[in-house]
Order: C-alpha cells, then structure tokens, then sequence
C-alpha cells in the first residue's frame, strides 16, 4: 500500500512539475513574444523557463531518484549515477537560463545582480555548483571512506533541500519582478490583476505547491531508502538511507 500511494504521488508530482514548464513556456509565448538565442527579449524569454526546468523540476528529480523502491535493493552505484546525471542536467539547463539573462542585460547595459531575486538565485546555483562537485567527489568516486561519508551525509541532506527552497523562493520573486516590470507602463497594471497577472500568480502558486509536495516527500521517513545491512567493495553507502 506504501508503494501505492507513492507511485501515485510520483505520478501527479511528475504532472505537476510538467504544468510547472508549460505554463512558464505559455506565459513567455503568449504575453512577451516567445525565444530566441539572440540577444533580445526573446533570449531573456528563456531565463525563467530554463531556469524552472533546471533549479526546480529536474533538480526535483534527481533529489527523489532514492526514493524509489527499486532502489533500496541490490546495488546502489546505479542510482548514485542516474542521481549525479539528472543533477548534471539540471545544473546545465540553469547556466544556460543564466546564460540568457546576463547576455540580456549586458546587450541592454541594464546592471546585473541588484535585486533580491537575482541574489537568491545566484545563491541558490553557487550552492548546487559546490553541492554536487562535493557530492560527485565524495559520495560517487570510491576513494572516500564510510566515515567520512556519514559525517558529510546530514549536510548533503540539508544543502539538498535547502537549495530546492532557494529556488522556489527565486522562482517566486521572479514572477513578480517581472510582473512589476512588464505592467508598470500599461494601462492595466498589476494591482488590477489583467490576465497576465492572474496566469503568471497561478504560475508561481504551482511551482510552491510542486516544490512543497516534493519536500514532503522527501522528510517522509516512509518512503526514505531503509537500513537493508548490504555492504559491498567500493559501496560503503549501501546500508544507509539516503
């Protein structure tokens, strides 16, 4: 029955995280002229597309890859790699949102890093940079011992969730930012709530629903790999949950 009900969530987790991309992907098409790799506003139509994609919902994936059942038994080398590959994926989608913006800004001399947003964000990647060159060098390569994998696991654990939350919180203030900044000229504004306004807050109330959901599943001692008592050369984790 466990396994039920968390396939279940997986499955409407995964529908919503995919909402989460294509409504962003409608909002940026629909109201603002949709992408290119130019330089333009188009360029910056990719920003928050890739940047939900990469620090949201791949990120998500790869932080739940240990809570699938299959998981919890026979060899952990291979989910350790699909985790550190979707994390890889997830990291490289978001420099190429960064990409984007800074190419924007510095095509348009508009300053770089001066919001709350930026700095959230910002904060957010330097800390998934270093959280999985850490966790790629301690957790995957052999050469680290059990002890200081236990004593690194808590932090990983922590860094994990917290970076998830720095990028919902950066997904959110940047749905206003640029709200702000596209209504603050028109003869609707955003206190008025026109359509763009009202389609962009649902945008970003599924993104905080979607990254509280996979939060909660990640807390949820039920569906955490259990203590199987396996330990093989080279895979000293293998016993612990992760």
């Amino acid at each position: 029955m466990a396994a039920g009900w968390f396939y279940l969530s997986l499955l409407a987790l995964s529908a919503l995280g995919l909402m989460c991309i294509l409504f962003t992907i409608y909002w940026m098409q629909s109201w603002h002229g949709g992408f290119a790799w130019d330089g333009t506003i188009s360029m910056f139509n990719c920003h928050p597309v890739l940047m939900v994609a990469g620090m949201v919902v791949v990120y998500s994936a790869a932080s739940l890859v240990y809570r699938l059942p299959q998981s919890w038994v026979g060899p952990k080398l291979p989910w350790k790699i699909t985790h550190a590959s979707l994390h890889l994926l997830a990291f490289i989608l978001t420099v190429l949102g960064l990409v984007a913006v800074f190419k924007y800004h510095n095509n348009h001399n508009i300053p770089n890093l001066y919001s709350l947003h930026s700095w959230l964000g910002i904060t957010a990647v330097f800390l998934f940079a270093c959280q999985w060159f850490l966790g790629f060098a301690i957790f995957l390569l052999p050469w680290a011992s059990m002890w200081l994998r236990s004593l690194l696991k808590p932090a990983h654990v922590f860094f994990g969730a917290s970076i998830l939350s720095l990028a919902i919180a950066s997904v959110i203030s940047g749905v206003n930012e640029k709200l702000f900044f596209s209504l603050k000229n028109t003869t609707k504004p955003y206190s008025s709530l026109p359509g763009e306004a009202v389609f962009a807050n649902i945008t970003g109330m599924l993104v905080v629903v979607f990254g509280l959901l996979v939060l909660y599943i990640l807390q949820a001692s039920s569906w955490r790999r259990p203590e199987v008592g396996i330990t093989t050369e080279g895979q000293p984790l293998l016993h612990e949950r992760e």
